[in-house]
């Protein structure tokens, strides 16, 4: 609610098992006062996940999809957020309580880091996040009406979401 004045406040999340589906048979044509009509099965390519931080401020967010989603990607993307933050700014970290944001890869890294102070949103509350808002939109706008055969389409699809938004966040 207040942020701290040199800071980066990230709100951290992943969005996992995104899958890449698509329909057994073609979209129906959309006509005059009739909603689009689709099959109720579909083909299964595959499943990508999504790291993605949003930054509270700016609205900005800084995603990566991963075809794995364990701590080791996670630990990562803490690199690469500490290699582009100025070392005079704290990151403050919001996140929720998955066991691999507190993994043995995590714990000494973050103890070197004192910038990085995280802040654990209550269990079952993951909503209080705000890049689960971003999520949603992602999801309706992206992923659920579209088609993707592949996990390559999907993680482009994906990509191109991210730029669009990140023009006017």
């Amino acid at each position: 609610m207040s942020p701290p004045v040199l800071a980066l406040v990230l709100c951290v999340d992943e969005k996992s098992q995104i899958q890449a589906l698509d329909g057994t048979a073609p979209l129906l044509a959309v006509r005059p006062g009739q909603i689009d009509r689709r099959t109720h099965d579909y083909n299964r390519y595959g499943t990508t996940s999504l790291l993605a931080p949003l930054d509270v401020a700016g609205g900005k967010v800084i995603g990566s999809p991963h075809r794995r989603h364990r701590a080791v990607e996670f630990r990562n993307y803490l690199d690469k957020i500490d290699a582009a933050v100025p070392r005079d700014l704290d990151v403050h970290l919001v996140l929720d309580n998955y066991a691999t944001h507190k993994t043995p890869v995590i714990q000494p890294w973050l103890t070197k880091r004192p910038r990085f102070p995280l802040h654990f949103t209550p269990t079952g509350a993951s909503w209080i996040n705000m890049v689960e808002r971003w999520f949603a939109e992602l999801t309706n706008r992206q992923i659920r009406r579209g088609v993707h055969r592949g996990t390559c389409a999907l993680e482009g699809a994906i990509r191109n979401h991210l730029s669009i938004h990140n023009e006017t966040p």
